[in-house]
């Protein structure tokens, strides 16, 4: 069967629901098999090119919405640390460090469901030095934004805006109650529609059921997203979500490749929660048809040394400028 996918795939065919529901029950010998023929489509749709991305938490805690696996939530006592946006220096300084630590791209992250008047006017002077001085892509992850702003955004350059689906239509109701999956979804379309690439992925290991994970794949795969990030919950103390258990290293590793068989052209990325849930696995994910990853650390927690990451992606055969 997975021989058959295979050649299916480079001849230009889709992955069907099915045939992607019975992978995910692979072992042994086929799970290794479809690691394998995962990494084939990465290489033949995609090179061996890697899309290292690092990001600022710009504007930490007090948000109010209610996520569950979230720390910056203002409705749970998780001692994650506050702050107010910070200072266009420090954001610009940020860009240009991620840049020295080998990045391609720099996200500008803030808390809550979008930035002030008086933020984004920041956030947009950042952006417009950065452009100038740094010479790195810029992406952001600002919230629900409107039409105006993502125009604004479209106008300074940006390279891609993040707004993670997070989970499944069906299953976001047990995550999220204080907006609907809709409105994440009518962001992304709006995105789409103004000309920005959206980077639109979500969180596996929330207590969804695998084939809520397909869902949420096939969702992307119609909405054509080029950048598909994989967050791995990493249970955070004072959440809702505190006590939920890991998953199995392969069962990520599953995940991992039937997403790039579902999404054979985009970057797959593996962030948050990589090296809590994966850990000396991680090379196995990435050989099973990932082609980015966050490094430098995430919002909330910190990750692997910039070295050990790039040392890793090196031994591969991934190509690091």
């Amino acid at each position: 069967m997975i021989e058959s996918i295979l050649d299916g795939i480079l001849a230009g065919k889709e992955l069907a629901f099915e045939e992607a529901k019975a992978l995910l029950a692979a072992e042994g010998d086929d799970l290794d098999s479809l690691a394998e023929t995962a990494n084939t489509i990465r290489k033949r749709f995609c090179g061996n090119r890697i899309d290292l991305c690092s990001l600022i938490n710009a504007k930490s805690g007090l948000c109010p919405e209610d996520c569950k696996f979230c720390a910056q939530s203002s409705r749970y006592k998780t001692n994650c640390e506050t702050y107010p946006l910070l200072s266009v220096e420090k954001i610009v300084s940020a860009a240009r460090e991620a840049k020295e630590n080998g990045a391609t791209n720099f996200c500008i992250v803030i808390s809550g469901k979008a930035p002030t008047s008086g933020e984004f006017e920041r956030i947009k002077k950042a952006i417009g030095r950065i452009k100038k001085e740094i010479g790195i892509k810029i992406d952001c992850s600002l919230g629900g934004l409107t039409k105006a702003m993502i125009e604004d955004l479209k106008k300074l350059g940006i390279d891609r805006y993040n707004h993670n689906l997070e989970t499944s239509e069906d299953f976001y109701k047990n995550i999220c109650t204080t907006h609907r999956f809709n409105n994440r979804l009518n962001t992304v379309r709006m995105l789409k529609d103004l000309g920005v690439e959206p980077c639109s992925g979500g969180i596996i290991g929330l207590g969804e059921a695998p084939e809520e994970r397909l869902n949420l794949a096939f969702l992307l795969k119609e909405l054509d997203i080029r950048c598909v990030p994989i967050n791995i919950l990493n249970p955070r103390k004072g959440t809702p979500l505190e006590a939920v258990s890991r998953l199995e290293p392969l069962d990520i590793i599953k995940t991992v490749a039937v997403f790039r068989l579902i999404l054979p052209r985009s970057v797959i990325k593996i962030a948050g929660g990589r090296e809590y849930a994966l850990g000396n696995m991680q090379e196995k994910a990435f050989a099973s048809g990932a082609n980015g990853m966050i490094i430098g650390g995430y919002l909330t927690t910190p990750g692997r040394s910039v070295e050990e990451d790039l040392q890793m992606v090196k031994d591969l055969g991934f190509e690091v400028k």
